[in-house]
């Protein structure tokens, strides 16, 4: 999951162009994701388990089909932030599930790190749900403006 998100954040921040706000928190979020991949990995290891291939490509690959689908769309832009959105509650209902079954399973470490990527996935979450209406503003002006690109 973690390295699809990393997939998505990467192919969204390296097509915004017109939207700052929203470049620097995709970009943020980007880092933190990448610090919660290398938690997992931790504790993947720890448990001397490994992530599963088939879910690495098929998660790569669905992060590939958003980005190219979100390309050919004229509120990219919106559709992105949407869709990031969905992503981030995804994250958080996954790592409810972890929580749960690290507790039942007695491993506090990983229902600790689990906690703690949870937190960030739920910041980033509100955050989105929070911009929405600023960046559909910011759209609408801008694909409005004659001579002015909306779309990223």
């Amino acid at each position: 999951m973690e390295q699809q998100a990393e997939s998505m954040l990467k192919a969204q921040a390296g097509r915004i162009e017109h939207y700052p706000d929203l470049k620097a928190r995709i970009e943020q979020h980007l880092q933190e994701t990448l610090g919660q991949k290398q938690i997992l990995e931790d504790c993947i290891a720890r448990l001397d388990s490994s992530p599963s291939v088939l879910k690495d490509l098929s998660g790569r690959i669905a992060a590939f089909g958003q980005a190219v689908g979100g390309m050919t769309q004229s509120d990219e832009v919106i559709k992105g932030a949407m869709a990031g959105y969905v992503f981030e509650n995804l994250e958080i209902a996954t790592y409810t599930t972890l929580i749960a079954a690290a507790r039942q399973a007695g491993d506090t470490q990983t229902e600790q790190a689990c906690k703690e990527i949870i937190e960030q996935e739920k910041a980033m979450s509100a955050w989105l749900l929070n911009q929405l209406p600023l960046l559909t503003q910011q759209f609408l002006l801008r694909d409005a403006a004659p001579h002015t690109q909306a779309k990223v």
